[in-house]
């Protein structure tokens, strides 16, 4: 039987990570701070434990495991991300989580490590417009990523890397471009748009009103959690290291998808653009090398996922408010 490690699995996209494993057939030890929110975990060993602890991640990573993925991260959505006031800890607690696993992985010869990096690596010039943003994988330099977290993803790309040239790891990179879907956190501050907006809509009166940050112009794509997964799982065993973009190429502005998921909602609900943290003008997946090296696309479009997303949502305002 192989081996998984998930690390991060108490968070949306490892944990989605995890039970495809499972179902594959793997033995699978999960790590976080905590155990999943919404769904039970059905790894054979969950470990609590913090991992920018290199003395706890030695004890998790204390056997050969046939494939690592690594997702544990201190992120969240652009209320997190934009303000500036976690910087510093977004900053410490991700890099000090990433030295720890690759130092623990080499030292138990642990070849196939996958790094989930992120779309806020590249630079901010480049994304100005929103109709044209350019998010290509050679276009990351000159660096000027539009956040620290932005900055420290990208530094621990090539650490990664620098593993893969000095110390014979086969590490494989890839950069997520705005995830979404069920068992995601839509109400802890961290959540991001299609979550926020799913939950204000939900929760929204017919003939009210939800508040969308921004002029609402700014264009992004998302990516329903399920691709997410079945593109991670073919990275990590293919023969290429990346970096490569997963993500959904289908741009919509901010408006447009508040429009979209009151359209799925059924109800009579307008948007108050009103101010707050936006990120970047416009940002999209370039997927040609994805499409090239790994043959793989997205099988979701954003309104099948989104209804998927938003009716999980509904259920979860109705827990919350029983």
């Amino acid at each position: 039987m192989k081996k998984a490690l998930v690390l991060g699995a108490g968070g949306f996209i490892a944990h989605h990570i995890q039970r495809k494993l499972k179902s594959e057939g793997y033995w699978v030890r999960s790590v976080d701070l905590k155990f999943p929110r919404f769904d039970n975990t059905d790894s054979d060993d969950f470990v609590v434990g913090d991992l920018r602890d290199k003395n706890f991640v030695d004890s998790v990573v204390d056997m050969y495991f046939d494939e690592v993925y690594q997702l544990a991260a201190d992120m969240g959505g652009a209320g997190y991300i934009f303000t500036g006031e976690n910087d510093a800890d977004v900053m410490t607690n991700s890099s000090l989580i990433n030295l720890n696993v690759l130092d623990a992985c080499h030292k138990r010869n642990i070849k196939r490590v996958f790094y989930s990096s992120s779309a806020c690596i590249y630079p901010e010039y480049n994304q100005m417009d929103p109709d044209n943003p350019k998010c290509s994988e050679d276009s990351a330099y000159p660096a000027a990523p539009d956040s620290e977290y932005g900055w420290e993803k990208l530094f621990s790309e090539r650490m990664f890397f620098a593993y893969n040239r000095n110390k014979s790891m086969q590490s494989r990179v890839a950069r997520y471009h705005n995830v979404y879907g069920p068992l995601g956190s839509w109400n802890d501050g961290k959540e991001k748009a299609p979550a926020a907006l799913c939950r204000k809509v939900a929760l929204a009166n017919d003939g009210g009103s939800i508040e969308v940050w921004g002029d609402g112009l700014q264009t992004r794509s998302f990516l329903f959690i399920d691709d997410c997964v079945d593109a991670t799982i073919k990275m990590t065993r293919s023969d290429f290291e990346g970096p490569v973009n997963i993500g959904s190429e289908e741009m919509i502005s901010i408006n447009n998808l508040a429009k979209l998921i009151i359209k799925i909602s059924g109800k009579d609900v307008k948007i108050n653009n009103i101010p707050g943290p936006e990120g970047v003008r416009g940002r999209n997946s370039d997927n040609k090398i994805i499409e090239k090296e790994l043959n793989w696309k997205p099988s979701y479009t954003l309104e099948q996922g989104v209804k998927k997303t938003y009716k999980w949502i509904c259920e979860q305002t109705k827990l919350d408010n029983a």
